[in-house]
C-alpha cells in the first residue's frame, strides 16, 4: 500500500470530538478517555505511516474548520472521509454505505416483488464504477426513448450518482410513483456525448430470469438473465429435466449478458452438469482456501456455454468450471472479469461497509479478475447489432446461437 492510501487510512480514525487532538506515533494503538480534557488518539506504526501524513490531515481540518466560507460539521467532515477509506482501496466493489443507504439496502433485499414501477432496465456496475446498462426489457419506458445497452448512468433528475457504488441503490432513485417522469442522464461511450433522456415512470415486470425451449429438434436451449434469484437452481433443475423429457439430445446453455448473482445457486447449477470435482475455490488475503466441490453425478450429454462481454461473476464461475473440466465448448467473446467475492457488515451506528474478502478461482487455478475468460470458438455479433443486448438479436441472424447448434450437431453425430 503506498503512503497516499496510507494517508486515507490513517486518518480517517484520527478523531477529534472535542476541541482538542493528540498524534502518536508509536507501534501500539492506543484509544483514551480524560473527564476533564476528553480525547481521542490513536497510534500508528512508523514503518507503514508517515508522520507528515498526519500532519497534512490536521492541517487541512483545521483550514476547512476555521477558513471554510461557513460553518463546517466536524461529523460531516468524518463521514465523507470514512466513505473515502473505502473508496482509496481502488476497488470499486468496496463500498461504504451511510445510515439511510444501509438501511435502504437492507430494505431492497428483502421485497419480493413482481413488479415495480421504473424504466425497465437491468445493469451491471463496470470496471470503471459506473452504472452501465445491459439490457432493455421489452416494451419499457427505457427502450422507448431510446437508451441504450452499454449507456452508462452518471445522474438521476440532475443527481451526481456516480458516487454511489452500489447498482440496487442508484436503481431505487430511478423508481418512483407510477406516471411521474425522471431524468436519467448518461454518457454513451460510442458517440463520446452525454445524453439526458426524460422517461415516464410505469410499472415493470420483473424478467423472469431463466427460460428454455428445444430448438433445432432435439437441441435444449436455457438462458439464464440472472442469478440474483434464491430459486434459480431449482428453476434451472426443473427445466433442465423438461427438456430431457422432451428427447433432448445437446444443451446450450446462454449467460451472455447475466451479470451474476447468487454464488451458492450457480454452485449447485455446475453441481448438476460437472462430474466430481472441483467447481470453484476462494482465496483470502491469508492464502485460506474454501473450495466449491460437485457430485459424480453429472449431465452426459454435450454442452455449449454462450458468454459475452457482460458475462459476469457468477456466470464466469459457470463458465469456467464447464470449461476447465472440458464438460462444455465455450463460444461467443471474452466475458467480463469479476473475479471477487464481497461480504457486507452493518457497523454499530447502522451505516455498513460492502468489502472485497477474497478471489474466487476456476478449477485449474485461475483468477479470472480483470482478465475475463476466453471463449473456445470467438464469435462476435454482426456488426449490425454491435451495441444492442441478446434479446434485441433476431433468433435468425443471432451468429452466437447458430454456431452453439453448429457445434452440438458435430458432436451428436
Amino acid at each position: 500500500m503506498n503512503k497516499n492510501k496510507n494517508l486515507i487510512i490513517g486518518i480517517i480514525i484520527i478523531v477529534v470530538l472535542t476541541s482538542a487532538i493528540t498524534f502518536v506515533i508509536s507501534g501500539v494503538v492506543f484509544m483514551g478517555w480524560n473527564r476533564l480534557n476528553p480525547v481521542y488518539s490513536i497510534s500508528f506504526d512508523p514503518k507503514n505511516v508517515n508522520i507528515e501524513s498526519i500532519r497534512k490531515f490536521n492541517q487541512v481540518r483545521n483550514i476547512l474548520k476555521e477558513d471554510y466560507y461557513q460553518e463546517v460539521d466536524e461529523d460531516t467532515l468524518l463521514e465523507g472521509a470514512v466513505a473515502g477509506m473505502a473508496y482509496s482501496t481502488g476497488d470499486v466493489y468496496t463500498v461504504y454505505y451511510t445510515k439511510e443507504q444501509m438501511q435502504e439496502l437492507l430494505e431492497i433485499s428483502n421485497k419480493s416483488e413482481e413488479t415495480y414501477v421504473g424504466i425497465g432496465v437491468s445493469v451491471i456496475m463496470g470496471t470503471d464504477g459506473l452504472l452501465s446498462i445491459v439490457e432493455l426489457f421489452d416494451d419499457s419506458p427505457a427502450k422507448e426513448v431510446g437508451m441504450m445497452q452499454g449507456d452508462k448512468i452518471v445522474k438521476v433528475d440532475g443527481e451526481d450518482v456516480t458516487g454511489i457504488k452500489d447498482s440496487d441503490l442508484i436503481i431505487e432513485k430511478i423508481k418512483g410513483p407510477e406516471n411521474t417522469k425522471v431524468i436519467v442522464t448518461v454518457i454513451r461511450p460510442s458517440e463520446g456525448r452525454t445524453i439526458d433522456f426524460e422517461i415516464t415512470r410505469r410499472k415493470v415486470k420483473y424478467v423472469i430470469n431463466l427460460r428454455s425451449e428445444i430448438i433445432d429438434g432435439n437441441i435444449g436451449y436455457i438462458r439464464i438473465m440472472s442469478f440474483n434469484d434464491r430459486n434459480i437452481s431449482n428453476l434451472f433443475a426443473d427445466e433442465l429435466h423438461k427438456l430431457i423429457a422432451k428427447g433432448m439430445k445437446g444443451l446450450i446453455i446462454d449467460v451472455r449478458d447475466n451479470p451474476g448473482g447468487y454464488y451458492d445457486q450457480v454452485c449447485k447449477i455446475a453441481d448438476m452438469l460437472l462430474p466430481e470435482g472441483i467447481i470453484v475455490y476462494t482465496e483470502d488475503r491469508n492464502n485460506k482456501k474454501e473450495i466449491e466441490k460437485s457430485d459424480a453425478s453429472e449431465l452426459n450429454m454435450p454442452i455449449t456455454v454462450l458468454i459475452n462481454g457482460n458475462s459476469a461473476s457468477a456466470s464466469e464461475v459457470l463458465a469456467g468450471a464447464l470449461k476447465d473440466h472440458k464438460k462444455g465448448t465455450l463460444i461467443g467473446t471474452k466475458t467480463f472479469g469479476k473475479g471477487l467475492v464481497q461480504s457486507i457488515k452493518v457497523l454499530d451506528d447502522g451505516s455498513g461497509i460492502k468489502y472485497t474478502t477474497a478471489r474466487y478461482f476456476t478449477p485449474s487455478g485461475v483468477c479470472i479478475h480483470g482478465i475475463g475468460i476466453e471463449p473456445d470458438v470467438e464469435v462476435p455479433v454482426s456488426s449490425k447489432y454491435e451495441g444492442m443486448s441478446v434479446s434485441q438479436i433476431p433468433r435468425g441472424d443471432d451468429v452466437q446461437l447458430q454456431t452453439a447448434v453448429e457445434v452440438l450437431r458435430g458432436k451428436l453425430q
